[in-house]
């Protein structure tokens, strides 16, 4: 990072020149002394340092010192460990993919708005396959609710055909989802490339695999895990030799974050299971640099801008480091990184937020340097996204890179001290928990005995704990809510009809299938479990070719499987507003069942300025919890005050004055208004600490004010007036 007062390295010359040298620099204590001169007598540490989540103690300034130390700061783009990307031009000869996430049920919805899209800045393929096939499992096999939830439903060599109609996979990369169904879905890309006459070793991009992601997300397996670490090692074989610019094995470590988190979890967690995969792999015959190269990393990216940044460098270094300590090659040691905006911080509340939320994380994942990007749909906790939402969307990332001219800067957050210090932070953080899971036999153990999911849940109630609080903020949810939002139009899918549907398709499919053919090459493909990765690949291509779905060939593939079902307790998907969703929930059906909000009169006391900082604060306060709010002009007595409470049938009363006029205040309005109607709840907007005591004796039911748990205060009040969702 090159600033007028910093030092500067000239092209030609092989020691820094200082700009400005003539002129005196100030010293750290003259700065640090000017700083605490603001802070009136409050300790610097205690003001101006910051604990992050992670562990981590950020500072409120930076300078090289801080960074000099950094066995990585002299490192460059292209060049191991890769803190600064794996490309030596960075994106300059091309940027990194635009890869929305289509996630439309049927195949025919899918390739209208692929096609939409492609012809409109995106430039990849990404399809995420639904409940049903990720399990291999057809639709008619599958539960209602499976098929179509959360992705294409995918059964034959048909319905790809159908889902990538008019799309030239040798010219646009595709990414495939594929959960457990690595090995079967491929079956059918070949068979349909083949049909087409195009080579699969033409074709960029990944057919991820990832077990231990899908253990960890959902508890179990649709097989063991003996036999899917036997498909992925046959489908990575066969790609070394059939697909060397398609990778088989996914690192989906976007599950930790959305599960809530932080990113040190999140880095950890996906080296530690890149190394099972590694070893799994290395097992059966395959070598580091067949390996490695066949991996790709998905992390999400959330709101913490500078954090996220980190993480993906610090990905980068880790896994750099990893792979050489296999004896990988350099080559083998670049870290493939797919980012996909976080689903943690997404709201249902005030919906349009979550654009400016995703345009940050968007702009911090490519400063991290991601390969491939998902920017989330302003709407994707709330419903299918829309062709708006899906424009808005792409759009945040063409702008980054054509009109914010990203991509013409190699590296642009290298040398940033801020940066360079918290990515080695989050690097050796990272390292020593991925250790930790090391020492304990490695991922599947760790999972087995529950720890990432405990360490996961204990960085989320701290995380929800601090949106309670108002530590955190999420705008339009626990601050600056917008009552007066119009909800968006749900336009979820019927699963019960979209089952009957592709049931149906799939009938039709089998109908027009030449049965005897596919069948005879399932019975081969049964009788070939144990042969060669190469042959085993080859003849479930074929029998994809001759109409076999994906539900057979899953089923043929796993008619032997060595080794247990295997369960876990599977991570707590979750995001930080639901609390507070419930609240607003529950007074919108109040609103729908009686004509109007849950209401709260504000008994304002004297002029404006003795009443409105406070009275304004309430106001915010519970509107947070869906509150409808009478905000009169101030009284000038006590029984004024209480007599218009009264008369304005609100079951909640706030007091808004000063801590100085409260003694004189709060007693003569509670009690008038307790001894007219004691069911009305009586609140103080503050908390007078040398006053609490007595204001609770004189009837006083509760307190808003800086430090109060939001949340718990709000579901207090709505439970004690009877409102619930």
């Amino acid at each position: 990072m090159s600033t007028p007062t910093s030092e500067h390295q000239h092209p030609e010359a092989g020691t820094p020149q200082r700009f400005f040298a003539e002129f005196p620099y100030p010293a750290y204590e003259t700065w640090r002394a000017e700083v605490e001169s603001t802070l009136k007598g409050a300790a610097f540490e205690r003001k101006l340092i910051k604990k992050t989540y992670e562990g981590i103690s950020t500072l409120p300034l930076y300078r090289p010192e801080d960074v000099a130390h950094l066995s990585h700061i002299t490192s460059l783009p292209g060049f191991a460990p890769f803190v600064r990307g794996t490309r030596a031009a960075g994106y300059l000869p091309q940027p990194w993919l635009i890869a929305q996430e289509l996630p439309y049920a049927l195949p025919t919805e899918f390739n209208k708005a692929l096609h939409a899209d492609l012809e409109r800045g995106q430039t990849a393929v990404n399809l995420p396959l639904d409940v049903a096939s990720r399990t291999g499992h057809d639709p008619d096999q599958a539960a209602v609710g499976a098929v179509g939830l959360a992705g294409v439903s995918i059964a034959s060599v048909d319905d790809l055909a159908e889902a990538l109609e008019g799309v030239d996979l040798t010219q646009v990369p595709i990414f495939i989802q594929a959960g457990a169904s690595g090995l079967g879905i491929t079956t059918l890309l070949v068979a349909l490339l083949r049909r087409q006459g195009r080579a699969v070793a033409q074709v960029r991009g990944a057919i991820g695999g990832d077990p231990l992601g899908t253990l960890a997300a959902t508890g179990s397996l649709p097989t063991t895990l003996e036999r899917a670490y036997a498909e992925l090692a046959a489908l990575t074989i066969w790609a070394c030799d059939h697909a060397p610019n398609l990778a088989t094995i996914e690192v989906q470590a976007t599950f930790y974050h959305d599960a809530g988190g932080h990113a040190v979890q999140e880095l950890a967690y996906a080296m530690a299971t890149g190394v099972e995969y590694i070893r799994a792999m290395l097992a059966r015959g395959l070598s580091i640099d067949d390996v490695a190269p066949r991996m790709r990393f998905a992390f999400a990216v959330g709101s913490n801008f500078f954090m996220e940044i980190a993480k993906l460098r610090a990905a980068r270094l880790v896994w750099s480091r990893i792979v050489a300590a296999f004896g990988g090659s350099a080559e083998s040691q670049k870290l493939a990184m797919h980012a996909r905006t976080s689903r943690w911080n997404k709201t249902q509340s005030d919906p349009y937020v979550n654009m400016l939320r995703t345009t940050t994380e968007a702009f911090a994942a490519a400063m991290g340097g991601c390969d491939s990007m998902h920017v989330g749909c302003f709407d994707e906790v709330i419903r299918l996204p829309d062709e708006f939402a899906r424009r808005i969307a792409r759009n945040t990332q063409i702008i980054l890179q054509q009109e914010c001219l990203f991509t013409d800067v190699i590296d642009p957050a290298g040398g940033a001290w801020y940066i360079e210090h918290l990515t080695d932070e989050v690097a050796r953080m990272g390292w020593a928990l991925f250790q930790e899971i090391e020492k304990a036999g490695g991922m599947l153990a760790a999972l087995q005995a529950g720890t990432p999911q405990q360490q996961i849940a204990a960085t989320a109630s701290e995380r929800i704990k601090s949106l309670a609080t108002r530590k955190d903020i999420l705008v339009g949810t626990n601050m600056y809510p917008n009552l007066k939002e119009k909800p968006l139009e749900l336009h979820e899918p019927d699963y019960a009809a979209l089952h009957r549907t592709r049931a149906a398709q799939l009938a039709e499919h089998r109908t027009h299938d030449d049965t005897a053919d596919h069948t005879t090459t399932l019975d081969k493909l049964a009788q070939m479990l144990t042969a060669a990765p190469d042959q085993l690949v080859a003849t479930a291509i074929a029998a994809a070719q001759a109409g076999a779905t994906l539900g057979e060939l899953t089923r043929t593939l796993r008619t032997e499987q060595a080794g247990a079902p295997i369960s876990v307790t599977p991570l707590r998907m979750q995001r930080g507003s639901e609390l507070f969703e419930g609240l607003r929930a529950a007074a919108e059906a109040h609103l729908q069942q009686h004509g109007e909000r849950p209401q709260v009169f504000l008994a304002t006391m004297g002029p404006l300025v003795q009443h409105k900082a406070r009275a304004d604060f309430a106001q915010a306060f519970l509107e947070v919890g869906g509150f409808g709010v009478q905000y009169p002009h101030g009284f000038d007595t006590a029984e004024a005050a209480a007599q218009a409470a009264l008369a304005s049938g609100a079951p909640i009363v706030v007091i808004c004055s000063t801590d100085e006029t409260y003694p004189d205040l709060v007693a003569p309005i509670t009690q008038q208004i307790k001894a007219t109607n004691p069911a009305v709840r009586v609140v103080l907007a503050g908390y007078p600490q040398d006053q609490v005591e007595a204001h609770k004796a004189a009837g006083v039911d509760d307190f808003v004010h800086l430090r109060a748990n939001v949340y718990q205060t709000l579901q207090q009040l709505q439970q004690q007036i009877g409102v619930s969702a």
